[in-house]
């Protein structure tokens, strides 16, 4: 492994991307400050590449996280520097046992504590050396406006569905805390840069501290193998879409490989907001959900993570555990004690859960003496007003039931606001007949796994609470549905924490249920937390990396867009852009041309109001039709009213309508049929069940065609006119099973059309008849934009393969815009087609200008 620092690395508008060497796996000096950086020699220095083969076998995963997993404290009595050591505690450090012994770990992250700047080379290099972790050290007025400004007061709010609709809830977005977290992924990126070797490692981005780093490491490596996890919840599109950084956000994410979430509630919302936001559908495909972006495949992944069975174990087995679980079987005898623990935050739900113990004790006074809530309230990881107000309220509320229902040797509720041991929580957790979560919303909360495996115990504490250990255990959980962990705990007393009462009536079914019950749902509960923990989760997740990267070696990559907008093409090799001197040379060498042209996306911007053909698009094809080796055609799914009515000036222009159904070689003939349909009977079948759809669906509308029914939803609601439209389908195929006509779905459209009718039809009848007419063809060029035209490049591409065209015959199928299609060439938009036509059209003048002119026309035959 080699490291290398860019103090430019990350200017986005620089279309420049570094490569890197890749050589062996040895861990080498980071460079802390910028322009400084040792262990890297002038040779290695000027022999990079990303593209030399790995000769390293060994996984490797780069794992980054807002903090790094460790726990820093001053050297003692007066000693300079710094004493590291792992925080067992770390979600980043826990996940490592799923990876296999086989992956290298590497972790880049920030410390907790704050590195004097003249520290911060050494601790980089202790760090490194000895825990193979790459520290980001972020200026404390920067990492403030990061950590305690955008993404605590606007990040972490918003995804838990608080809106700042005043200045108290959250504040107004600032743009400057913005700046402050895009400066801080940006500085995350270049420690990720300065130990990273492309080709080979894996990178998993941790939380939403860092959801636009996605965007800087694509941008260096289009090819990395990049995976990120949201931890907390995602919210819904009614809720996200007030962020104004949305669109940025969502495109970051989508720079990433496979996103993870705890639930299918949180992807749902994610693939709604990329839908509605940004036009992008999602598929589903043997198992698999994927979100095709400029020819990736982004996949999502739907896991809860679980907790570190070794570490509860190893402190269930400590003789301070059993110390302290025998201090509270003797402190709450002849109690039962129902367990909460939360953090301090505003979403937690502590006063709700107050409010329903008190409304339990009002309602059932024989519980008054022998029930005690203990409260364990951990320190708020944010600050400010919101977190006074949380806390002013819970000892309020703690107080006056106290008073209430307090009397000597009875503390209805027992609020442990002090820092607690591992231990010590571990502790209440097994002497709690019942835990109660009611938080308002959390991405996870992990309390409930913890106090399962608890509850399971073990040989000693059984003793220390006089428990048989042949006994079934027992536990209760009444939870918020509000949770992550929620769907996946199926014997938990599920509950809507706002309600009060339905709160107290849990409470109290968790005391009176019967003890055969608990002991059922433990063992279901067990049995799930067990199999299903953080190791399983993280393995899970690797497997899935490495299924959505397995074809970036195969994959043409490259970038485009500039800032937050970057996002990489990824495209079969041979798919290329279509050099404009290349197709007007072999235009200039041919004498048979045959030309088929889409209109809608192709001569003309796709949702443009007015979409009538300019003048001058009008003199591109008057120019190239006038040529006599050109037989040039517009294949449109328009009506052929329109056609004739906008291309009148064009006398030699060939027009196809409604898809290939209507023909017409020039402005002298005949429209004709492709195919012959004895009527059109099936419309009356359809058209009413259109209607009816049309009238349930808002913005929806009939397209009715001379040869179609279209049933257009452009303009509904995109989630639920998707839904519309696949039941329109479903009953529409059901309707017309037995006639000859085909139903399929498009771009916000279902089409039912007479069978065998597409633009495919076109592009195949008039090479056939070229051929009949002894004027084998020697270019072809195709161009179009969307689904449709997929049919006439099929068979422009398989006609190379037989006789239709000339054997040295130059082949051009071109689609608009970089993207997977069976077209071997593309262009980006409108204005590059039509330079490109306006080039093959001058080449058409000049060889014209003192030829004389002869009038081809080629009569499609009908089938």
């Amino acid at each position: 492994m080699v490291s290398r620092s860019y103090s430019n690395l990350l200017d986005l508008t620089s279309g420049d991307s570094p490569t890197f060497f890749r050589g062996g796996r040895r861990l080498s000096r980071v460079a802390t400050v910028p322009g400084k950086l040792t262990e890297l020699d002038d040779e290695s220095r000027s022999n990079v590449s990303s593209d030399a083969q790995s000769s390293v076998s060994q996984e490797r995963m780069i794992i980054v996280g807002n903090q790094l997993p460790l726990r820093a404290l001053r050297k003692p009595d007066g000693e300079e520097g710094w004493n590291f050591s792992w925080d067992e505690d770390s979600l980043l450090l826990q996940l490592k046992d799923g990876l296999g012994e086989d992956v290298e770990v590497i972790y880049v992250g920030s410390l907790k504590e704050e590195i004097d700047p003249s520290e911060q080379e050494d601790v980089a290099q202790t760090l490194l050396e000895t825990f193979k972790c790459v520290p980001a050290f972020i200026p404390p007025e920067l990492f403030s406006k990061f950590y305690h400004g955008f993404c605590k007061q606007h990040l972490w709010p918003l995804f838990h569905y608080m809106l700042p609709l005043s200045p108290d809830l959250g504040g107004r977005f600032d743009r400057s805390l913005w700046q402050a977290y895009v400066s801080v992924n940006k500085i995350f990126a270049d420690k990720v840069m300065e130990v990273i070797s492309p080709d080979d490692d894996f990178v998993w981005v941790h939380d939403y501290h860092l959801m636009v780093l996605p965007t800087f490491l694509r941008k260096r490596f289009n090819r990395v193998k990049l995976g990120f996890f949201l931890h907390s919840p995602f919210p819904s599109s009614e809720i996200y879409r007030t962020l104004p950084v949305r669109d940025e956000l969502l495109r970051a994410l989508l720079n990433s490989d496979l996103i993870g979430f705890h639930t299918f509630d949180y992807a749902r919302h994610f693939l709604s907001c990329c839908s509605r936001m940004l036009g992008i559908a999602y598929q589903s495909k043997r198992g698999y959900i994927g979100l095709e972006y400029y020819g990736r495949t982004v996949s999502i992944k739907i896991l809860p993570v679980g907790i570190h069975m070794g570490q509860i174990q190893l402190v269930l087995d400590l003789p301070e555990t059993e110390a302290k679980v025998a201090e509270l079987r003797d402190q709450f005898r002849g109690q039962t004690v129902l367990l909460g623990v939360d953090d301090m935050d505003i979403f937690k739900g502590i006063s709700l859960k107050l409010l329903a113990f008190e409304q339990l004790l009002t309602q059932n006074p024989h519980k008054r003496g022998k029930v005690v809530l203990v409260q364990i309230a951990n320190p708020a990881r944010g600050r400010g007003k919101d977190v006074q107000e949380v806390q002013s309220e819970t000892y309020a509320t703690v107080k006056r039931i106290n008073q209430m229902f307090g009397r000597s040797g009875y503390e209805p509720v027992v609020l442990i606001d002090n820092p607690l041991q591992f231990y010590e929580r571990i502790a209440y957790y097994v002497i709690a007949e019942c835990c109660l979560v009611t938080a308002v919303r959390d991405g996870m909360n992990l309390i409930p796994y913890e106090y399962i495996i608890c509850r399971q115990g073990n040989d000693k504490l059984d003793e220390t609470l006089g428990l048989s250990p042949s006994a079934p255990k027992k536990s209760m959980l009444v939870v918020s549905e509000f949770i992550g962990c929620s769907p996946s705990l199926s014997g938990a007393i599920r509950v809507n924490p706002w309600n009060i009462d339905s709160v107290a009536e849990a409470m109290d079914s968790a005391l009176i249920v019967s003890e055969a019950e608990k002991q059922m749902r433990h063992e279901k509960h067990y049995r799930y937390v067990s199999t299903h923990d953080v190791a399983y989760w993280a393995h899970s997740f690797l497997q899935d990396l490495e299924r959505a990267c397995r074809d970036h070696v195969r994959r043409r990559c490259w970038g485009i867009g500039f800032g937050l907008g970057f996002r990489v093409i990824a495209l079969d090799p041979s798919f290329r852009k279509l050099s404009v001197e290349h197709i007007v040379s072999a235009y200039k060498r041919t004498k048979n041309r045959a030309i088929l042209l889409d209109y809608d996306g192709t001569m003309t911007l796709q949702g443009s109001i007015s979409t009538s053909p300019k003048a001058e698009n009008i003199e591109i094809l008057n120019n190239l039709c006038r040529d006599p080796k050109n037989i040039v055609f517009i294949v449109s799914g328009k009506d052929r009213k329109t056609l004739t009515q906008w291309f009148s000036s064009c006398e030699r222009l060939g027009i196809a309508a409604e898809h290939g159904y209507f023909v017409r070689p020039d402005q002298n003939a005949e429209w004709e049929t492709c195919i012959s349909v004895q009527d059109f009977y099936w419309k009356q079948i359809a058209e009413p069940v259109m209607q009816l759809y049309t009238e349930t669906t808002d913005g929806s509308f009939i397209d009715t065609k001379e040869s179609a029914l279209v049933w257009n939803y452009q303009y509904a609601d995109p989630d639920f006119g998707s839904c519309q439209a696949k039941e329109l389908l479903d009953h529409l195929e059901s309707v017309l099973a037995n006639e000859p006509v085909s139903v399929k779905s498009g771009q916000h459209i279902v089409e039912v059309k007479p069978q065998g009718v597409n633009k495919g039809l076109i592009a195949e009848r008039l090479l056939a008849t070229m051929q009949q007419k002894e004027m084998l063809p020697d270019f072809v060029l195709c161009i179009g934009d969307d689904r449709s035209d997929e049919d006439m490049f099929e068979v422009i591409m398989g006609a190379v393969a037989n006789a239709s065209l000339s054997p040295v015959a130059e082949v051009f199928a071109c689609t608009v815009g970089q993207k997977p299609s069976r077209a071997k060439y593309y262009l980006e938009d409108t204005p590059e087609i039509l330079r490109m036509l306006q080039g093959l059209a001058a080449a058409s003048e000049q060889s014209t200008r003192n030829v004389p002119r002869a009038t081809q026309r080629v009569t499609i035959e009908k089938e």
